[in-house]
């Protein structure tokens, strides 16, 4: 049964609101995919924060018309599913994971902060890490010289402590 206006205008205004938000869209081919493993895919989705959802095309390019991924408009051909995210990388990484693991999950195209993607530009910014695990990289990398100097100290001290203990120690077998 299709949707009624409002219906639709209901839909449009929902996905147009995640889209406002969005840094990133990736757009794949699901023909042919079993049910189950669609349900697995949204898990995965929800679980990385990425907002994914089958949509008529028509509905989609009404949501990005006027955006930044309005050039994502000429991709929408087929049946899609649409994986939109606030993060940069998620919708990339969710979808290509997934491609990795079933070959009739076809990636069509993307687009990230305006910039239209090729299979190739969404596979490489699926590759990039999460912000997450770049911010702990990061933080490593700035701790590393303190902690190698704390380290340094603390053998100095034991050097130390271990030399005065030493001569101490002898005095009291004595």
């Amino acid at each position: 049964m299709g949707l009624n206006l409002n219906d639709k205008k209901a839909v449009v205004e929902e996905v147009s609101a995640k889209v406002a938000t969005a840094q990133t869209i990736v757009v794949a081919e699901y023909r042919g995919i079993q049910v189950a493993h669609l349900t697995k895919l949204r898990a995965a989705a929800r679980a990385q924060g990425v907002y994914l959802r089958v949509l008529k095309n028509t509905l989609a390019r009404r949501s990005v018309e006027g955006t930044q991924f309005a050039s994502l408009a000429d991709s929408m051909t087929g049946p899609l599913i649409y994986s939109i995210s606030d993060d940069a990388v998620a919708a990339a990484k969710v979808i290509n994971d997934f491609a990795k693991t079933n070959d009739k999950l076809v990636v069509k195209a993307g687009n990230y902060a305006g910039k239209q993607l090729d299979v190739a530009g969404v596979t490489a910014l699926a590759s990039i890490p999460s912000r997450e695990v770049l911010i702990a990289q990061l933080l490593g990398v700035m701790q590393a010289p303190v902690s190698g100097f704390a380290r340094v100290l603390a053998a100095v001290a034991a050097q130390k402590g271990e030399g005065s203990a030493a001569p101490a120690a002898e005095a009291a077998e004595a």
